[in-house]
């Protein structure tokens, strides 16, 4: 007799192409807000002990950061910063003057600085999410009681949750966490972004698991974006199955990235710095397509010098010896505020002083960067590509172009992350030697939708048909002027967008290095004409979600 499907589908963006299986185990809700009532310490006393808690709060970040590293840590030390940071430490001395206790100070202090950063947008209104974090962590220090954080129900399960802290997402078990399934957050989100990085099988944005029952079996299938609840002993085994097949292609002779039919399509590394080199060879990088130099430049109050850039650049290529590394100069302002390169407030920091346009501004940076790239190149072996962040305009290419060349760069190109230079592509790539598409910005702002803000979150979506419209026009120019054209966003690790992306016209595709595997595989199952009538599918649809769902159905035909 053939077993009836009785199962339900809840929908979200999946992150890879992993599927897992077990029961469900809710994120605990945040613990209730303190009361106003008066304090029966004295002011002084009550600072003491907020005082104590913050730094303490702020430590346990900045160990986990260290432990998790990586992405993880960039993220989790930026929140110890937040937690003493000196405005904060004013708000709350100010209401412990008032009389009010430590815990309620605590409360009120980062509840009103955290709608004053959720109205700004941008970087800061997406910070605002991780105050509600930290405030937390210190409330429950206060209050002598455990943090608040990922559950621990004595087995494996099926983490649910409204979103994760980056504290959680960095330090999870990765031998008690099967999958992860959010309620809320994009592809682009800290949580996607780190599930990602540490090959987490997860779901976000999946609104309807808030319906999700405690020890629930639920089935987590990352390349369908489907949770399936109540799921038959037939659809367990099909996913247990497929699972095993995943994990038996993932420990396969690495192999560099090609279709189906021999067309070659390298698989770079994104990196953040020369640390995660090793890994990104180990999982198979054929070189580096995004290198970000900022790491350099944000933890410090002024510029880095020519010879602290140098050692850095020259310990980045020397891990990659006859391989492309494309590096980034620069790229501060909006998301990345540098109080020596712009300290001038501006009221939409994302469309103000940021990128090439930062830097013009005080070349001298971008001089010395230039010379340091320079020297790390003569020194080593790697094939050094050289990119400029946020292009507009045809003349900005011939600028940075230009002086990149005068400088020694013999490979100097841009990044496409707006829509002018996607549509003036054909005119930027007579001149520039490649092209980089960023599709997490070109999506931004494309859709006027800002990728760090969580209400239009749903916008943000490369699946966008205007969003491969623009990526096929950098293709098509790429094409006719014989330039290659990289994806180096967030879109080349989904597997299947991938693909996509291949028949747009991209050369190259760059990404985490643990998406490399499942990006590999992927290309493998199509040829370059199946790979382009695909990218045509997703193409003739209206939306995002149908451009997914129309490339699914043309991939499996």
């Amino acid at each position: 007799m053939t077993e009836q499907i009785v199962s339900r589908e809840l929908r979200g963006v999946g992150i890879g192409l992993g599927v897992a299986q077990g029961p469900v185990a809710r994120m605990a809700e945040p613990a209730p807000a303190p009361s106003d009532a008066p304090s029966t310490l004295g002011a002084d006393e009550e600072q003491a002990r907020v005082t104590d808690a913050v730094a303490a709060v702020a430590r346990e970040l900045e160990a986990r950061g260290l432990q998790a590293g990586g992405a993880a840590q960039e993220v989790l030390e930026a929140q110890a910063m937040m937690a003493e940071d000196p405005t904060l430490a004013d708000e709350i001395a100010a209401r412990l003057a008032q009389g009010k206790t430590g815990e309620f100070a605590v409360f009120d202090a980062f509840a009103s600085f955290r709608d004053q950063l959720t109205a700004m947008g941008g970087y800061l209104g997406e910070r605002a999410a991780d105050l509600d974090d930290v405030a937390q962590r210190v409330i429950a220090r206060l209050r002598g009681v455990p943090a608040p954080g990922v559950p621990d129900p004595g087995h494996p399960f099926v983490l649910v949750a409204k979103d994760l802290a980056p504290a959680d997402t960095a330090l999870l078990d990765l031998d008690k966490v099967l999958a992860l399934v959010t309620t809320e957050g994009g592809p682009t989100s800290h949580t996607a972004i780190l599930a990602r990085e540490k090959s987490i099988v997860a779901i976000v944005g999946a609104t309807s698991a808030t319906g999700l029952r405690e020890g629930e079996m639920v089935i987590v299938d990352a390349a369908a974006g489907v949770v399936t609840t109540e799921p038959t002993a037939a659809e367990l085994e099909r996913a247990q199955n497929r699972a095993d097949a995943r994990a038996a292609a993932a420990s396969a002779p690495l192999t560099d990235g090609a279709l189906a039919d021999g067309t070659k399509v390298p698989l770079l590394a994104n990196l953040g710095n020369p640390e995660g080199a090793t890994d990104a060879v180990a999982l198979g990088a054929e070189g580096v397509g995004l290198f970000r130099t900022e790491f350099l430049f944000l933890s410090s109050n002024q510029a880095p010098t020519v010879e602290q850039q140098r050692e850095a650049y020259t310990k980045l290529l020397a891990a990659f010896p006859g391989k492309k590394v494309v590096v980034r100069v620069l790229d501060a302002g909006a998301d990345k505020p540098l109080a020596f390169l712009n300290d001038a407030h501006e009221e939409n920091p994302a469309l103000g002083l940021r990128g090439i346009r930062a830097l013009r501004a005080s070349e001298d940076i971008l001089r010395e960067q230039l010379t340091a790239l320079a020297e790390a190149d003569a020194a080593t072996e790697a094939d050094l590509w050289v990119m400029a962040p946020m292009i507009a305009t045809v003349e900005e290419t011939h600028y940075f172009t230009g002086l990149a060349r005068d400088y020694g760069i013999k490979t100097a190109g841009v990044m496409v992350e707006v829509p002018s230079s996607a549509l003036l592509a054909d005119r930027i790539l007579v001149d520039a030697d490649f092209a980089s598409i960023g599709t997490n910005d070109l999506t931004q702002y494309t859709l006027a939708a800002d990728r760090l803000l969580g209400s239009v979150a749903s916008f943000q979506d490369p699946w966008h048909p205007a969003v491969l419209r623009l990526i096929r026009e950098v293709g098509d120019a790429g094409a006719a002027n014989g330039k290659p054209v990289g994806i180096c966003g967030e879109a080349a690790a989904d597997p299947l967008l991938a693909v996509v992306l291949v028949g747009l016209g991209a050369t190259s595709l760059s990404m985490a290095p643990t998406a490399l595997a499942d990006v590999r595989a992927a290309l493998l199952q199509h040829t370059i004409a199946e790979a382009r009538d695909i990218a045509s599918a997703a193409l003739a649809a209206n939306d995002a979600a149908s451009a997914r769902s129309a490339a699914q159905q043309a991939a499996t035909r």
